[in-house]
């Protein structure tokens, strides 16, 4: 994918002055650099202090360390899979090359390095994922837990390999801050977990080569933060990374004046990345994870080095936990809403450790659990490490929700919870984050129903950033989610892969989910062009019935064309006759129900894998997709009573 004049043009027309200027400072700033690269200044008696209490190892849960060995074994036997694509190569890796196409990015100053475009570097996610080096924390915290100094030995190789391989601004991996933030953070968990092992001052503090890269990356992210309309997740990424090498590397003199500048940027960005109620910005949940994670691990390197943060940093921290306890279903799954595309900020656990459920158990180490938290029964390695460096949080007062929160007005997000585990979120929020609304969907008052934690209407996902157009449009279309599609068009519009140049504007009108039987929501939002889309959802705790009713008002003539999707997970059959679609499924062994009656106005065909143009598929993960039913019914507004849908759920055993 490479970008065109017009999408320079659009992308150009969301900033304002000041993120113009910015950008302008920074590339000439990158001229500069290309031919003015200074060394690293010369440190002696360099000590890494900030190393785990006495105890905290050992309280690692048995079977998480198990986990944590059996994945760090897999990884010592050279195999390891992002993204879908399994790599068997990481005996001796090759830094730059995608093992899904084949292609090998180019050498070079690496700012001139043509990253978008996949024909000349490949997927540039599956290059720059393995050099996140959070598969060589894994290793590390297996020779905290073992003390077998094979899986030192294998991190130490492999960071000096890449070291070599990756001199400072050239390539590919010095590129993106975000992967410059996320790959220190790594590297100082790396030198904690080898603390005990002979080599690792030889490795880090002792290493000219490792200096000079640490160096050269918090001078890279000092000079080249994510601005204006970019600052999202990224600058969360990159000061927290910059703030953490600064506070755990404290070797060199600029040392003291980059932790203070990444502290602040954190603080601010922090804020600014979350609204008042504790949920991301972004409204894509597993960036709200990230942010979390990151921010977490920052404020463990603030309290490791005795260095003081604003209480806001932690306010903040605790206000995400708590939201993030109050939207996950009863199996700790949070919503699917917007881009995901799998990433961490700190990663030390094995697999099928729980993100969500590690996440909240570090919420309970560090803040405390409210009694409506949903119980967490998993255990992970990261809780109890973090645990050991972060400050217990001062119980200072603090308002915290006395009761489970269901509607989250800033962010527009309602959850529905009835009988038999029914869970369905409503989404009638902003479009996104910032002018260009990044990693937004077109998913204005899309519905994402659950039973029993099981996708019944589900959100198909993301599957794809890069290299495949039509999948990226499809994903993040508003054909792609539960909701209705005028025209034939979205919502709100897209200039370009992570930029919509038109917002769709949401407004919830009402929510009734005080328990009284039936809980409710209604919402509506303008982005169709002379036309009002409106949906209620009703939810009736006693039939175990939830009923949505469409309606499209202004201007009806000429017709507009409707498209009403609904999209059911992979594990739901349907057999669809007429504008009826019986569901079926299995839960933990036993059969399960639910009847679709779809609105008799519209017609009704399911479509499943369909590849030209896709439709009807689901994406688990980054860069995984399968095949599911997606029912399309198409019809005409004509400003009658609407569109009623009624799900009915059956209970077990179909019954």
């Amino acid at each position: 994918m490479t970008m065109s004049a017009g999408w320079y043009l659009r992308r150009l027309s969301r900033m304002g002055p000041g993120e113009v200027a910015g950008r302008a400072g920074d590339a000439v700033r990158r001229r500069r650099w290309r031919s003015a690269r200074p060394d690293c200044p010369s440190v002696t008696g360099a000590r890494f202090t900030a190393v785990l209490p006495e105890g905290a190892i050992a309280s690692v849960p048995p079977d998480a360390a198990k986990r944590l060995v059996a994945e760090a074994d897999r990884l010592m036997y050279g195999h390891v899979e992002f993204f879908g694509v399994v790599r068997d190569d990481l005996d001796d890796p090759d830094w730059w090359c995608d093992p899904k196409t084949g292609r090998r990015a180019p050498w070079g100053y690496a700012f001139d390095v043509p990253y978008r475009n996949e024909d000349a570097v490949g997927d540039i996610k599956q290059i720059w994922e393995l050099s996140r080096h959070q598969y060589l924390t894994v290793l590390a915290a297996a020779y905290a837990v073992t003390g077998n100094e094979r899986y030192a030995e294998r991190v130490a190789d492999h960071l000096r390999s890449w070291w070599t391989a990756n001199p400072p601004l050239r390539g590919v991996h010095w590129i993106s801050g975000i992967e410059l933030g996320i790959r220190l953070l790594s590297w100082v968990w790396i030198r904690r977990l080898l603390d005990g092992w002979p080599g690792a001052a030889d490795l880090f503090e002792d290493n000219p080569v490792a200096q000079n890269q640490i160096w050269h990356h918090q001078r890279w992210l000092a000079a080249f933060p994510s601005r204006g309309s970019s600052a999202n997740n990224h600058v969360i990424a990159e000061a927290a990374g910059q703030f953490a090498a600064s506070c755990a590397f404290n070797w060199f003199p600029s040392s003291a004046s980059w932790r203070s500048g990444a502290l602040r940027s954190l603080e601010r960005h922090l804020r600014a990345n979350t609204f008042d109620s504790g949920l991301n910005r972004e409204l894509a949940t597993e960036y709200h994870g990230l942010v979390l994670e990151l921010g977490l691990a920052a404020v463990a390197e603030a309290d490791a080095a005795d260095v003081p943060v604003p209480a806001s940093i932690r306010l903040v921290l605790l206000r995400m936990t708590d939201a993030l306890a109050a939207v996950v279903d009863n199996r700790l799954r949070p919503p699917r809403q917007g881009d995901a595309d799998d990433g961490h900020g700190l990663v030390v656990d094995g697999a099928g450790t729980d993100r969500w459920a590690s996440l909240l158990a570090t919420g309970d180490a560090v803040f405390g659990r409210l009694a409506w938290w949903p119980t967490v029964t998993g255990t992970d390695v990261r809780t109890p490490l973090l645990a050991a460096l972060i400050r217990p949080y001062a119980k200072d007062g603090t308002a915290r929700p006395a009761t489970r929160p269901a509607h989250f007005a800033d962010a527009g997000l309602t959850v529905l919870r009835g009988p038999e585990q029914i869970w369905c979120r409503c989404d009638g929020g902003p479009h996104g984050f910032l002018s260009i609304a990044a990693h937004a969907h077109a998913d204005a008052l899309s519905v994402e129903v659950r039973h029993d934690g099981v996708d019944v209407l589900a959100d198909p996902g993301t599957y794809c950033y890069h290299g495949q157009p039509a999948w990226r449009q499809y994903f993040r279309s508003t054909l792609g989610h539960n909701t209705l599609q005028l025209d034939g068009g979205d919502q709100s519009v897209s200039g370009g892969p992570f930029l919509w140049t038109r917002h769709a504007r949401s407004r919830v009108l009402d929510v009734d989910n005080s328990g009284e039987g039936v809980a409710r929501w209604a919402a509506e939002h303008d982005g169709y062009q002379g036309s009002v889309h409106r949906r209620r959802v009703e939810l009736t705790v006693e039939s175990q019935e939830l009923r949505i009713v469409d309606e499209v008002s202004g201007r009806q003539s000429p017709r507009r064309d409707v498209q009403l999707a609904f999209h059911l997970g992979p594990a739901i059959a349907a057999d669809l006759v007429g504008h009826r679609a019986v569901l079926t499924w299995t839960r933990d062994g036993e059969e399960r129900s639910a009847v679709l009656d779809l609105p008799g106005q519209l017609s009704w065909q399911a479509h499943r894998g369909e590849t030209d143009p896709p439709l009807g598929w689901y994406s688990a993960g980054f860069g995984r997709r399968e095949p599911t039913t997606t029912l399309i019914g198409t019809g005409f507004a004509d400003g009658a009573d609407g569109f009623t849908t009624v799900l009915g759920f059956r209970g077990q055993g179909g019954a």
